[in-house]
């Protein structure tokens, strides 16, 4: 369903391209998912930010400052996009940017999402010595530098706008904590 949310987006995803993908029967979407689609995209969009948050705490034990953590964890958005000819794009952009304000439960995963995401940046920026509403500031930054500049670079065919807000972003953190 993933894979099927970077290509297409939700609304693009047929149920039937969704089922084959999965090599599964109608049955069994509707046996575990009875909401349908949109219950799958919301456990598929908690499962996508689990992997996220995963990577983060990785990348952030591995490396020695959050700069270099930061600019890892991009660089492989990076990998991703440009691995894919620029036609995979974050999951949770593609739903967020389709949702309408009917979708109350996608929205609510969304943004319980994106702030888990933050949460993750944030306490990596003040476990490096940033005060809490500075690396919260920084934090928000990052998540908007990686969904925009993503988005931007897949459009364009070109990781430029993603590589030169990233790089603007990470003197951030060189600058005095």
């Amino acid at each position: 369903m993933i894979h099927t949310l970077q290509h297409t987006g939700l609304h693009g995803a047929g149920l039937s391209d969704i089922l084959a993908q999965a090599q599964a029967p109608k049955g069994v979407l509707y046996h575990h998912f009875p909401g349908g689609k949109n219950e799958l995209a919301v456990a598929a969009i908690e499962s996508t930010v689990s992997y996220m948050c995963a990577t983060l705490d990785k990348l952030m034990l591995s490396e020695p400052d959050a700069r270099t953590a930061m600019k890892a964890w991009i660089g492989r958005a990076l990998r991703g996009l440009d691995g894919s000819g620029f036609e995979r794009g974050c999951p949770l952009a593609a739903v967020a940017l389709e949702s309408t304000a009917a979708d109350v439960a996608l929205r609510q995963a969304l943004a319980d999402g994106f702030a888990a995401i933050r949460a993750r940046i944030a306490a990596a920026l003040m476990a490096a010595g940033h005060g809490e509403a500075r690396a919260q500031g920084i934090a928000a930054l990052m998540v908007a530098a990686y969904e925009g500049g993503l988005l931007q670079a897949r459009v364009a065919h070109d990781a430029t706008p993603m590589l030169q807000a990233t790089e603007t972003l990470l003197s951030l953190l060189d600058a005095q904590p």
